[in-house]
């Protein structure tokens, strides 16, 4: 889910090049999502992957339970009470998988999906890049049952539900509070520009800027920023799970922990995965990671350090459930459903 993500999407984010010099350590990418002066040299960022010994190992020892094979560049998914489903921008589609069977179920089409897929009410809903509207498809007849306006910041943003409601960014860094009972926006928080990615834990909702190194603390109750909490450089997909936040850093390639009740920064923990791309979640007591290059690394919470990081083709979007890891492999046009206790 990375880094022009979804929208222009998983293609754009797409666009580096990556050579991979050792099967465990040392990639060095060059990433054209970043914003440049025309007729510039792309930024070259450097991607080491961990450097703990032990840690890293090459992608093949990773096993899937499951692989589905989907057109198009699949990206952002969602967890339902019995799916999960994928977005490709690329062919303005969102697939239905069903684990049951190992097979995919519904298809839906909309307009270059992007920022995101969250499920709710029986919905998920979809921000769409194309239409610029958020729209809400029925997790049983694959149909839209509502478009509400609202043209998502970013490709690379996000969408969360909470406190009775979706709330999705939207331009120019507006987060826009949606009651799902009328399919209306019901009210408009400006926020610093750059501030694109949503979500909701604590009773609270948590906005990483991206281009202020921060991420912002909101009360639904007052509909109001609380907190502007320094974190590293580039924060911008984000998660939560053991009392925390935990934001995926592209400036640096490290994540942030955030305690979220003293809103204090209890951990900074490297993971050597710079640059743009990537997305992060929380399952089985673990957080867990993915960048091109470094497709899945798992983050224990208890210590704070990464446990394990596989390197190698694949990766991009991440999200648990259903006992699972679920792996969008973008540019391999794959699903993979993984188990957590993987050896």
């Amino acid at each position: 889910m990375a880094s022009i993500h979804r929208g222009l999407s998983s293609a754009t984010r797409g666009l580096c090049w990556i050579a991979v010099m050792t099967s465990a350590t040392i990639l060095s990418v060059v990433a054209s999502g970043a914003a440049q002066a025309p007729g510039t040299a792309p930024a070259k960022v450097v991607r080491t992957g961990v450097r703990l010994p032990g840690v890293v190992r090459p992608m093949n020892q990773l096993k899937p339970l499951t692989i589905f094979k989907l057109e198009g560049v699949p990206d952002w998914s969602v967890v339902t009470k019995n799916a999960v489903w994928v977005s490709s921008s690329r062919i303005n589609r969102v697939t239905q998988l069903l684990p049951a069977t190992s097979k995919a179920g519904l298809l839906v089409q909309v307009p270059l999906p992007c920022s995101g897929l969250a499920y709710g009410w029986g919905s998920v809903w979809v921000p769409s890049c194309g239409s610029h509207k958020l729209v809400r498809i029925d997790e049983t007849t694959g149909k839209a049952t509502a478009e509400i306006a609202a043209d998502p910041a970013s490709s690379e943003g996000g969408i969360a539900i909470g406190d009775g409601s979706v709330w999705l960014v939207a331009k120019p860094s507006r987060l826009l509070r949606v009651d799902p009972q009328t399919n209306s926006v019901i009210k408009t928080i400006d926020l610093p520009s750059g501030s694109e990615n949503p979500t909701f834990g604590g009773g609270f909702v948590w906005v990483s800027a991206s281009a202020r190194g921060a991420l912002l603390k909101i009360s639904p109750k007052t509909n109001q920023i609380m907190a502007t909490i320094p974190v590293r450089p580039g924060p911008r997909f984000l998660t939560v799970g053991a009392g925390s936040v935990w934001t995926l850093n592209q400036g640096d390639g490290s994540v942030s922990r955030v305690d979220m009740s003293s809103g204090k920064v209890v951990a900074t923990i490297a993971l050597g995965v710079p640059g743009e791309g990537g997305e992060i979640t929380y399952g089985a007591g673990s957080v867990w990671a993915t960048m091109f290059g470094f497709p899945l690394t798992q983050v224990d919470p208890k210590t704070n350090r990464p446990m394990r990081q596989w390197a190698g083709d694949g990766g991009d979007g991440v999200r648990f459930g259903l006992r699972s890891v679920w792996l969008s492999n973008g540019r391999q046009g794959t699903v993979w459903r993984i188990s957590p206790d993987q050896p």
